[in-house]
C-alpha cells in the first residue's frame, strides 16, 4: 500500500473511483505532509525556546529580543509554499474542472433536482432529448413537473435516490433545487457541487471503477438532512444498457402523469391526505356518506326542508 492510500485510510476517505480523483488526493497528500512538517518544526522550535530562555539560565529578561532574522525567513518560506500550492496546483485543477467540460456527444447528461430530503434524477430517453419541465405541473406523482404533452418527454427516465451511469464515460450532472440549498457530494468520485434554487450548476466526473457508491447532501438543509442520501451505481456498458431498457419498459407501462387539478384556497400542494385534519380555512374532505348518490341530508337540513305543521284547531 502506497503513502497516498495510507493517508486516505488514515483520514477516513474512501478509495478513489474517478479519473481525476488522484490529482485531488495528491494535493491532499502534499498538504498533510506539509502540515506535519510544520507541526514538527514549530514544536521543536517551541521546545528550544523553553529550554534556551529558561529562568535558571537567564534570570534577567532581555528586552532587546531576538536579533537574527531566521524566524522572518521561516515565515516567508511558509507563505511561499502555500502560495505555490494555491496558485500552482489547486486553482489550475479547479479551473480544469470548471472550464474544460467533455464534449456533449461523449458525455452522459443528467439533471439532478434536489429537494428535502432526496435527490431526483432526470435522464433523456432514446431520442436523447429532455422533455419540458413546468413548475406548475409538479405533484407527488410527477416530482419534476415533466409536461405529459411534450413528445420529447415521453421516453424520459426519472428516478429518485438511485442513479446508474456507465463505466469510463464522462458524466455531466446539472444541479438544481426545488426548495433550499443542498450539496450533491459523491466522496468516492471526489466531486461535489451546490444545488441552489433558481440556478443550474454543472459538474462532471468520469467513473473508472464499477460498484455502488454513496451520494450524500453536504449542506445542512433541514431536520431530515442526516437522512438525505442516495446511491450511485457504476455499471459496465452492457449492464447500463440493460438498466436503460428496464427503465424504459417500466416507464411504458405507467400512464403519463396528468396535470394537477386546480387547488382550492388553503389546501396544501400535495392535496389533503386521508386521515388528516385540513388546514384552517381549507375545504373539508368529503365523507363516504356525502359521496353516495342516495346519501340522506343532515338532520338540520331535514328539519329545515320539512313542511310546516298545520295549526291545531
Amino acid at each position: 500500500m502506497n503513502s497516498l492510500a495510507l493517508i486516505n485510510e488514515f483520514l477516513g476517505q474512501p478509495p478513489n473511483a474517478s479519473s481525476h480523483g488522484y490529482q485531488i488526493d495528491h494535493i491532499l497528500e502534499f498538504c498533510h505532509w506539509f502540515m506535519a512538517a510544520l507541526f514538527v518544526g514549530w514544536s521543536a522550535f517551541f521546545i528550544y525556546v523553553l529550554v534556551r530562555f529558561r529562568k535558571s539560565r537567564q534570570p534577567t529578561a532581555d528586552h532587546a529580543g531576538v536579533r537574527s532574522h531566521v524566524s522572518t525567513h521561516l515565515e516567508f518560506s511558509v507563505v511561499l509554499i502555500e502560495a505555490v500550492l494555491l496558485l500552482g496546483f489547486a486553482i489550475p485543477l479547479w479551473g480544469k474542472r470548471v472550464n474544460q467540460f467533455p464534449p456533449g456527444k461523449e458525455a452522459l447528461l443528467v439533471h439532478v433536482v434536489a429537494q428535502q430530503f432526496s435527490f431526483n434524477y432526470h435522464l433523456p430517453g432514446a431520442d436523447g432529448q429532455f422533455g419540458r419541465r413546468d413548475v406548475n405541473l409538479v405533484s407527488n406523482s410527477n416530482p419534476l413537473g415533466i409536461d405529459p404533452n411534450d413528445p420529447a418527454g415521453k421516453d424520459d427516465i426519472v428516478t429518485t435516490g438511485e442513479l446508474h451511469v456507465p463505466l469510463d464515460r464522462p458524466v455531466i450532472t446539472e444541479l438544481s433545487s426545488k426548495d433550499v440549498i443542498h450539496d450533491f457530494f459523491i466522496p468516492d468520485m471526489r466531486i461535489a457541487g451546490d444545488a441552489i434554487p433558481g440556478s443550474l450548476i454543472p459538474i462532471w466526473f468520469t467513473p473508472v471503477k464499477t460498484g455502488t457508491y454513496e451520494v450524500v447532501c453536504a449542506q445542512l438543509c433541514g431536520l431530515g438532512h442526516y437522512g438525505m442520501k442516495g446511491t450511485l451505481v457504476v455499471d459496465t456498458p452492457q449492464d447500463y444498457q440493460a438498466w436503460l431498457k428496464e427503465r424504459a419498459e417500466l416507464a411504458g407501462t405507467q400512464a403519463a402523469p396528468a396535470p394537477p387539478a386546480q387547488r382550492p384556497p388553503g389546501e396544501p400542494i400535495g392535496g389533503s391526505t386521508p386521515g388528516t385534519i385540513p388546514p384552517p380555512g381549507g375545504p373539508k374532505p368529503p365523507t363516504a356518506d356525502a359521496e353516495g348518490a342516495g346519501a340522506s341530508p343532515h338532520p338540520a337540513q331535514q328539519l329545515h326542508n320539512a313542511p310546516a305543521a298545520s295549526p291545531t284547531p
